[in-house]
């Protein structure tokens, strides 16, 4: 790893021996972008790479009237607005005389080993000689305004971070109207634009474009990343398949709205951006501060998309989420949600537990409807304290008593949110986000608090905080069910109420700061109505997140399937559920709920009471089996071998990252009349020169005759076969675990 520079020529060369990024001050002191991709050698001058020749009609920089050098056509590293680029900046300022015009020349630059904490932010971090850190500082004099671009280059990783602060060192006011935490000019623009969208029940689909003049973009401004957009952006070239070609990926690690867009211009140049959404954003920057953005992450893959994925993956689990759960097993939960919804009592309660003890469950959730005087939802959100009409004994009993059984007890909280028929609300209406000139939209019946104020921030952490020691909680699960309208604070002046959106997410930061910081071994979940805030802000403080409530096993295999891109799979909340589903109505086997929900954090959602006891004990060896495979499930490399989007069929597989075993899942969607026999699926991954088991067997199969041949799937109905088939019908599945001999 090293970060060479060359102080003469004012060039930077970022490079661990997997990628280079190279950029450079250009002759009129801003920053000049120069090469990102695949690594190579260092060179004691890169001036060669300069973009060359004399624009048509362009307009020249005004210093030097040097009609070959025009910023609308040259590759810049944090482009700027009003001299000569008409492309959309990364950086947006409104001075008090009115003025957006802005420039900042080169100052210098730091290079340390490691990465500083962003204050009040999530962010990517490392441990003593993993990564190292460029810091370029460049001023815009007349503006008063210092700006660094941070640049974390990991040792082992094909990654860099970035992101940007900005320090008004001037004596004016200065609005910050968009500050972008990325920038990249790319030399072209043949690439495949990948995105993660869908809604409610349906999230992170994948869906693909093809680069076209003009801007293309995903985001979300509704005060979340959404069900709707994930923070997420990838590139590949038209010929990059899972397994060969090149590809670039772009992450956000943030919670709240935000823009990831690609803009291709007249010589088909693609400027990648990506940070905090401009739209409902303005900063007011005073003399003295300083505003840090959200970080960013790029990661750069000439071995397909699972390449890219795999390095994400292996990003995300050692650098992001917190060290204390990076090699902790998660526990198999039990949640009661669809098997009692808002109907239950203690002695309820306590039977679903003794039964998933009996099972092999090691953690039992108690959802929503405990508080207040909860018995649907249009109230009580807001009143956290145990209702004892359900539970006379109080919640320190019912925790207790679940936990005599052997088992770890968790709640579901909904903190950032209130019903209008409830207590807090009748104490505090101003606690309210709302216009007081309006009247306040429903969502879900109720109303989003207030997370820009301390004392709201305050109050729900002596709430969670308080049931953490009381009842000794082992895992919160923390929803939030719908999105911001009417944003506006009361806490907040005419000039600072365009800071409500941000401001609001770092409040949610703040409190699950303090609660982590303080209760460490307690296990979060992120929710938001399911997968809408799965973004990898979240996945810093909580290290699952509950994927989607879809818990329907087919529509699963593409949210998870999707999900993958970006996210460790040992960070989706997968459960199986009771049939017909609740969200779709769809009957699927309890074979292949569980095969679908082994790739993920294993669970169940559902009333053991009310299963068959071929189906308990179906489920004991589903939970035997998991936990021998949890371990590869959370440390593997991901491969996405067959996609649901594509094809009737997925498949996908973790292998171990030194070979030794490996678990694969091939799923079929709809049957089909006389299928061909003998069908085969090749594997991906295993060690060539190796021989394996399948699934215990005494035979024996070489690495490569698995990727190359492939293994044998079981015979299917035809509907001649009855005797000997072992499959048939929608939605099967089968899971093979492979152990390589010593």
């Amino acid at each position: 790893m090293s970060i060479h520079i060359n102080t003469e020529a004012k060039q930077f060369h970022l490079t661990n021996g997997k990628i280079s990024y190279i950029f450079h001050v250009l002759k009129n002191g801003e920053l000049g972008h120069l090469y990102y991709g695949k690594a190579i050698k260092h060179q004691a001058d890169f001036s060669h790479f300069q973009d060359g020749g004399i624009p048509t009609a362009a307009s020249c920089h005004a210093e030097k009237a040097d009609p070959a050098f025009s910023l609308e056509t040259v590759k810049q590293e944090y482009p700027g607005y009003g001299t000569t680029d008409f492309r959309e900046p990364a950086l947006s300022i409104k001075r008090e005389s009115g003025s957006s015009i802005h420039r900042f020349d080169f100052e210098g630059y730091t290079v340390t080993e490691g990465k500083e904490r962003i204050p009040g932010l999530p962010a990517t971090y490392s441990k003593p000689g993993e990564a190292e850190n460029l810091e370029v500082s460049l001023i815009d004099r007349t503006a008063g305004l210092k700006l660094t671009l941070h640049y974390t280059l990991f040792q082992d990783l094909p990654v860099i971070a970035r992101r940007t602060v900005l320090e008004n060192i001037g004596n004016e006011k200065i609005r910050l109207e968009r500050v972008m935490s990325l920038s990249l000019d790319l030399s072209d623009s043949e690439y495949m634009m990948m995105q993660l969208s869908g809604a409610w029940s349906r999230e992170r689909h994948i869906k693909e474009r093809k680069l076209e003049s003009g801007i293309q973009s995903v985001g979300s401004a509704r005060g979340a990343s959404s069900h709707h957009h994930n923070p997420f952006l990838a590139l590949r070239r038209p010929e990059t398949t899972e397994t060969l070609g090149e590809a670039i990926s772009f992450h956000f690690i943030y919670s709240g709205n935000f823009l990831a867009q690609i803009e291709v211009d007249h010589y088909d140049t693609a400027r990648v951006m990506m940070g905090i959404h401009p739209f409902q954003f303005n900063w007011q920057l005073n003399p003295g501060e300083t505003f840090h953005s959200p970080e960013a992450v790029m990661t750069y893959s000439d071995q397909g998309l699972n390449g890219l994925t795999q390095s994400v993956h292996d990003l995300f689990r050692h650098h992001l989420i917190s060290s204390n759960w990076q090699k902790k097993e998660r526990p198999v939960l039990i949640n009661n949600w669809e098997a009692t919804y808002f109907d239950f009592n203690a002695e309820k309660i306590i039977q679903i537990a003794k039964q998933s003890k009996e099972l092999g469950i090691e953690l039992f959730v108690l959802d929503d409807g405990w508080f207040g005087k909860r018995d649907d939802d249009t109230t009580s959100l807001g009143d956290w304290f145990t209702d004892e009409n359900k539970l006379p004994d109080g919640m320190e009993a019912l925790s207790e008593a679940v936990r005599a059984e052997g088992l770890k007890f968790g709640l579901w909280f909904e903190p950032e949110m209130v019903n209008e028929e409830s207590l807090l609300f009748g104490e505090h209406p101003d606690w309210v986000v709302h216009d007081p000139d309006r009247p306040k939209s429903y969502g879900r019946n109720q109303w989003v608090l207030d997370y820009t104020r301390r004392e709201v921030v305050d109050h729900m952490y002596e709430r969670m905080s308080s049931f953490i020691k009381s009842a000794q909680l082992s895992y919160i699960k923390w929803d939030m069910n719908r999105n911001i309208t009417e944003a506006f604070s009361a806490s907040l002046d005419f000039e600072h109420q365009g800071e409500f959106f941000h401001r609001y997410i770092l409040g949610v930061y703040d409190l699950y700061e303090r609660l982590t910081s303080e209760f460490p071994d307690v296990l979060f979940e992120s929710c938001a109505g399911g997968g809408g805030r799965f973004d990898a802000g979240m996945l810093y403080y909580a290290p699952q997140a509950w994927a989607s409530d879809d818990t329907d096993a087919a529509e699963r295999m593409k949210i998870q399937y999707g999900s993958s891109f970006v996210y460790p799979v040992y960070s989706m909340g997968s459960h199986v559920s009771a049939i017909p589903n609740h969200q779709t109505l769809r009957n699927t086997s309890l074979k292949t709920r569980g095969d679908v929900a082994y790739f993920g954090t294993f669970g169940y959602e559902l009333d053991p009471n009310q299963m068959t006891s071929e189906e308990k004990e179906e489920v004991k060896i589903q939970i035997l089996n998991y936990k021998k495979y949890r371990t590869l499930i959370r440390d593997g490399d991901f491969y996405r071998l067959r996609s649901p989007f594509t094809s009737n069929e997925l498949l996908w597989m973790v292998v171990s990252k030194d070979r030794s075993e490996a678990l694969a899942g091939w799923y079929k969607m709809l049957a089909a009349p006389n299928p061909k026999n003998g069908q085969i699926i090749k594997l991906a991954g295993l060690d060539p020169n190796a021989c394996y088991t399948i699934n215990g067997q005494t035979k024996t199969h070489h690495g490569d005759e698995l990727m190359r041949r492939g293994v044998n799937l079981s015979p299917e109905f035809n509907g001649v076969n009855g005797p000997w088939a072992k499959r048939g019908g929608d939605f099967q599945s089968e899971i093979f675990y492979l152990k390589r001999l010593l």
